[in-house]
């Protein structure tokens, strides 16, 4: 069969694409906005790519569209698609109808930390042995690929987002999924351009819980008033929390600063198991991400102590941390952190390990939700940890931001042009200086201008 998937290059759409393909479809997508790393494995796994939208990629060879959640009324190829008569579902539909069936499917739901606690449990799994199938809005670095089948009748890990299916279902993507463990890590507003507050986004989580089946499971992260105004409004599968909490079944107590090293304790009906991890990441929020994965492991057979020595050998997913490259004592880091709690919570975990030089942001708030300004009032208190902070002003932003960088005094900068911004840092870095970018989209391959601006500079001392 012969699929076409309009918006291809998004991270579930690519990582759908990739399932697709080693099922045997012939597949191909168009998008706007084709940049790596999804682009990049899409071409090594066979998928014909097409920029842009257009009605001739809609060519009589196409047996079933898939239309990404991007993609709405008034887009040309949308449009052709609609008056062409052919078949057309969701990407969450078509997940749930040909790849979930028949598999042990776990749900990684939450504002934060999705691609990072679904990457975690697929380590965890492939660790033990079980071959798990995945679908990851990242691509996890201990596979190398964002999505695969696995073992078809082995567990199955999907990123379950709750923004909204597609231009024709405005439910959120999880409810499609039906999973028999779901995780709950956070929940706080985002996606402000479809949802108008954060009692709206509680309802779509309370949807998902709704699916979980009585003899399955609920992970759920403690202190979250938000999941816990989810679970009061009614819940028929067991419940366990996750957290730092004493009274938690499953509780994470650091052992080091930088959360480098850190003991779990899960407490059984009879008596209590612990065990310790040290591990190559950083930040209490990586430790709360690795936690839910060993609670969700367990559900799965894993035992506690072959999952907390696992994750010393786990490598953290492109775009979560990555160390894009070191230009004379200068590092390069790259991170996907879009919203204000995940901003602070990436400065946080850097800044601890960050003990000689400075600790240099440069943040591009390109979502929906940093677009719109819903937001903007906690952007100050989100980079205090960082000793520079480079913004940079989006021409599609719907605010300015020249009043909140005045607030942030001399530590902060706005650059309206990348050529000037990367030329700004790279005048500025010293050696021991550590440069993370955070934005949830390619930013114009900043990483990599950075790393050629800092190796042809003249020697800073």
């Amino acid at each position: 069969m012969h699929l076409h998937i309009i918006g291809i290059c998004g991270t579930f759409m690519g990582s759908l694409a990739l399932l697709a393909r080693e099922q045997g479809h012939q597949v191909s997508g168009s998008d706007a906005n084709v940049y790596p790393p999804m682009s990049t494995q899409l071409a090594e796994a066979g998928i014909t790519l097409m920029e842009g939208y257009r009605a001739e990629h809609l060519d009589t060879s196409v047996d079933l569209v898939i239309v990404g959640n991007a993609l709405s009324r008034g887009n040309v190829e949308v449009e052709a698609l609609l008056d062409s008569g052919l078949p057309y579902t969701s990407g969450a539909q078509w997940l749930a109808e040909h790849v979930l069936p028949g598999r042990k499917v776990i749900a990684i739901a939450g504002t934060h930390g999705k691609t990072t606690t679904a990457s975690l449990l697929a380590w965890l799994l492939e660790s033990a042995g079980q071959v798990p199938g995945f679908l990851i809005g990242g691509v996890p670095r201990n596979f190398g690929v964002s999505a695969r089948l696995g073992d078809p009748h082995g567990p199955f890990i999907v990123e379950a987002d709750e923004y909204d299916t597609a231009f024709f279902d405005k439910r959120s993507k999880f409810v499609h999924y039906r999973p028999d463990i779901a995780v709950l890590n956070n929940l706080e507003f985002d996606h402000a351009d479809i949802f108008p507050d954060l009692a709206a986004i509680e309802r779509q989580f309370h949807h998902l819980v709704r699916t979980v089946p009585a003899k399955g499971r609920l992970l759920v992260a403690d202190e979250q008033p938000a999941l816990e105004r989810v679970l009061a409004m009614g819940a028929w599968t067991p419940v366990e929390h996750f957290g730092e909490q004493p009274e938690s079944s499953w509780q994470l107590c650091l052992e080091r600063p930088d959360a480098s090293r850190f003991q779990v304790i899960h407490r059984l009906e009879h008596g209590e198991e612990d065990s310790v991890v040290e591990w190559p990441l950083s930040g209490a929020h990586n430790a709360r991400n690795a936690l839910a994965a060993l609670a969700a492991a367990h559900q799965c057979g894993v035992d506690l102590a072959r999952a907390c020595a696992a994750l010393a050998r786990f490598e953290t997913p492109r775009r979560r941390q990555e160390v894009r490259g070191e230009v004379n004592g200068v590092q390069v880091i790259d991170d996907f952190a879009h919203h204000p709690t995940a901003i602070a919570a990436t400065l946080e975990g850097l800044r601890a390990t960050t003990t000689k030089g400075r600790l240099l942001a440069v943040i591009e708030p390109r979502s929906n939700t940093m677009r719109l300004g819903a937001l903007r009032d906690r952007l100050n208190e989100s980079i205090s940890d960082a000793d520079q902070v480079y913004w940079y002003q989006p021409a599609n932003i719907e605010w300015s931001m020249e009043a909140l960088v005045a607030e942030q005094g001399a530590k902060a900068n706005l650059y309206r042009d990348i050529d000037t911004l990367v030329s700004a840092v790279a005048a500025q870095a010293a050696p021991l200086d550590r440069i993370v970018v955070m934005s949830n989209g390619g930013f114009e391959n900043v990483h990599e201008r950075l790393l050629t601006a800092l190796a042809t500079r003249e020697p800073v001392a």
